[in-house]
């Protein structure tokens, strides 16, 4: 039993801010339903390569990493009789996740207005890219569109006129990784109103633009008081110094001395004492405003060793730091193995698949291991069978109709 558990959510989305919004309301226990196309299904599903491979499995390692824990079912609700499925299914859910363009589901008669007439307790998450209203909620757009327009891209990468300066977007789609988690916080906000407060069903309106505007947090407040950009110093913060990525023999470190106290023990660990004598290094203050006389002096001798000395050495004296490691490295670090953000399950093709945990970690009520992402319309005929109590006649024509 997870902490959502007797939740139903109808799962609609599709490619990954929708599919991780109910990933992880799956991960807490509710039981999420994930509606795909028959033939096709979620077209993350061929978003590779790579692969993972085996039996009746070709599943893209991105359509795994936003479907754990779901059970599939395959409806053409473009067709009436999948259209009257998907209502009959709505009408027993809590919640529904839809990230189609505005007003597609409408035309289905799948849209908030009309499901919350069958299901006046229905909680409907839209995710769109520009939200349901304004001058440009018809936009189509991906997550790197967001990145650029909501400020993200412009405070990421080296100085105008460095070695590849200019703007960068981030290696991952994180865009739809965070106005997910923004989804699942309204989410549950809104079943508590409605079952702790007695309220009804609300519509959740999540555009992924507005979701990169307010994730840009104290960077868009510093604009917002200071009315400039904070500049882009490509490993380096806007912050404290200092705090960004050094040049070992070897390889890179990243730290953050974030005050005097660890820029005193920082100074003595790296055999420069007198630096605290310095008034220009004195205080947090003046060290941000000589960045460029400080930071030259310390890449000067993080040079002259291996990281892993300077590692050691910074560790001992208390200082927040870590290596720079790539994904092979992550997946082995100790710390990571120990805290189990690696997970194994089971496959329905009958081999193992290794996938990233889920980071939440509850004392009292573990969150229970999951199930393996589905195959392409797995639990069609146990979820209309259950849900609605379609029979093995009905089921098979509905199939053979091409319905399911």
């Amino acid at each position: 039993m997870g902490q959502l558990d007797g939740l139903l959510v109808l799962d609609l989305s599709r490619v990954l801010a929708g599919p991780l919004t109910g990933q992880m309301l799956a991960d807490l226990g509710a039981r999420v339903i994930k509606v795909e196309q028959p033939g096709t299904g979620d077209e993350s599903r061929s978003y590779g390569p790579p692969f993972f491979e085996h039996g009746q499995a070709h599943e893209s390692a991105f359509f795994l990493s936003a479907n754990r824990s779901k059970q599939s079912v395959t409806i053409d609700f473009s067709t009436p009789e999948g259209q009257s499925i998907v209502r009959r299914l709505a009408e027993k859910a809590d919640v529904l996740i839809e990230n189609f363009r505005v007003g597609t589901l409408a035309r289905y008669g799948l849209g908030y207005e009309q499901l919350k007439v069958i299901n006046p307790r229905l909680v409907y998450c839209s995710l769109t890219g520009f939200g349901q209203d304004g001058p440009s909620h018809q936009r189509p757009g991906y997550d790197a569109i967001f990145q650029a327009m909501g400020g993200l891209m412009s405070s990421i990468g080296h100085p105008d006129g460095a070695p590849g300066g200019g703007p960068l977007r981030t290696g991952l789609s994180i865009t739809d990784v965070f106005t997910s988690l923004y989804a699942d916080v309204a989410i549950v906000s809104a079943l508590y109103a409605r079952d702790a407060r007695g309220g009804t069903g609300e519509h959740i309106d999540m555009a992924l633009l507005d979701a990169t505007v307010a994730t840009m947090s104290h960077y868009a407040q510093h604009y917002l008081v200071a009315g400039q950009q904070p500049p882009r110093r490509g490993n380096g913060g806007n912050g404290g110094v200092p705090s960004q990525a050094f040049q070992c023999s070897d390889n890179l470190v990243m730290l953050t001395v974030g005050n005097d106290a660890q820029f005193g023990r920082f100074a003595k660990a790296l055999g420069h004492p007198q630096w605290l004598q310095d008034a220009r290094f004195a205080t947090g203050v003046a060290r941000i405003r000589h960045r460029d006389v400080l930071t030259p002096l310390i890449e000067k001798v993080f040079l002259g060793k291996p990281a892993q000395y300077w590692l050691d050495v910074l560790l001992a004296a208390d200082i927040p730091v870590g290596l720079v490691q790539d994904m092979a490295q992550v997946f082995a670090d100790p710390q990571v193995r120990h805290r189990g953000m690696e997970q194994t399950l089971p496959h329905a093709c009958g081999a193992p698949v290794r996938l990233v945990a889920n980071p939440i970690r509850f004392r009292e009520q573990p969150l229970a291991p999951g199930t393996a992402p589905p195959l392409l319309g797995q639990h069609t005929d146990e979820v209309l069978a259950r849900e609605l109590g379609l029979d093995a006649t009905e089921i098979a024509r509905l199939r053979k109709q091409g319905v399911i």
